[in-house]
This record gives C-alpha cells, sequence and structure tokens, in this order.
C-alpha cells in the first residue's frame, strides 16, 4: 500500500473526513475503473451508468472495506462485479442468442460515438466478448491494464495458476477468432 492510498484511508476511517476522503478516491481511481468497466460493457453510456452504481456502492460499502486488501483491489473487485452484473442482466433483458449478441458487438462499437478505435479495434473488442465471463475480464485486466497475476488473484479471489490458465486459454480463443476471419 504506497503513502497516498495511506492517506486516503485515513481520510475515509475518520467521520468528519470522509467525503473528503471519498472525493480523492473518486479522482484517483474514477479513470482507470471507468476503463475496466467500459472493456467489459463496451459502450460509453453504459459505462457511466455502472460506474455510477461502483461508486455509490463503494460509498455505502466503506465500513466493510476490511483493509486486508489495498483500497485499489476492493475497488476493482466492486467495479468487475457490477460489470459482470450490468453484462448478465442484459443478457437476460434482451434474451437473444449469444450469437446474434456476439456478431453484433462489432457494428455496436463502431456506431458508439465515444468508440475512437478502427475495425481492427472493433473485431478484437468482439473477440473478447466472446469470451466466457472469467476469461474476457481475466484478458481485459492483464492485456490492457498489464495487471500482475498476484493483483488480479486478489481481486478475483481465486489463484494464479487458474489466471494464468484462463489467461492463455483467452488469448488462444481470440487468436483462433482472427485465424477464422481470414
Amino acid at each position: 500500500m504506497n503513502a497516498d492510498e495511506k492517506h486516503i484511508i485515513s481520510l475515509l476511517d475518520n467521520p468528519q473526513t470522509r467525503r473528503k476522503g471519498f472525493e480523492q478516491v473518486v479522482r484517483q481511481y474514477s479513470e482507470p475503473l471507468y476503463w475496466q468497466v467500459r472493456r467489459i460493457v463496451l459502450s460509453h453510456e453504459d459505462a457511466n451508468d455502472v460506474m455510477q452504481n461502483v461508486m455509490l456502492k463503494a460509498w455505502s460499502s466503506l465500513d466493510s472495506f476490511r483493509r486486508d486488501s489495498k483500497l485499489s483491489t476492493w475497488l476493482y473487485r466492486i467495479a468487475i462485479n457490477e460489470s459482470l452484473d450490468f453484462v448478465r442482466r442484459q443478457k437476460n433483458i434482451a434474451k437473444i442468442s449469444a450469437d446474434d449478441a456476439d456478431g453484433a458487438i462489432a457494428a455496436t462499437l463502431i456506431a458508439d460515438r465515444y468508440f475512437d478505435g478502427d475495425e481492427a479495434a472493433a473485431l478484437l473488442q468482439e473477440a473478447i466478448a466472446r469470451l466466457p465471463d472469467v476469461q474476457r475480464t481475466v484478458f481485459n485486466l492483464r492485456y490492457f491494464d498489464d495487471m500482475k497475476y498476484s493483483e488480479m488473484s486478489r481481486i478475483l479471489q481465486t489463484s494464479e495458476g487458474a489466471l494464468k490458465a484462463s489467461y492463455h486459454i483467452a488469448v488462444k480463443k481470440i487468436a483462433e477468432f482472427f485465424r477464422q476471419r481470414d
């Protein structure tokens, strides 16, 4: 835990400075959390909605933060869980087949006015979206955030070996997706 995080936690622990501490949480962690959420839910508007839920949940759950992990680990866990819950709800609401949903992802991304990638980036996102939830999450954390397996293990509460296996399987599935496109 770095000095900045220790300072924020000390502010959060004091009822008189809790709000100020949480403002620092929002300022420091919103952007990296947003991008993690965005890679799971894909659209900017949905990511903003999920982020509001993440911050509300973090605020209301401050007393349950046990301090046996880093604040960032706790926040990532909330963000990932909220994102995956959102995706599951969307799939249940849509009641469409997984193939129909996956096939529409690239087109949806390109149509999103906040998407600044090209067709290749949209195809990569489509390939990632086709992965099971755990593999998708592990791939995003490792590939985009360059997160260490030890940190992922704390966030996802599973072994490093299982995470390494999930990542390598995800990479193989993504490579296969692109081979089939050629």
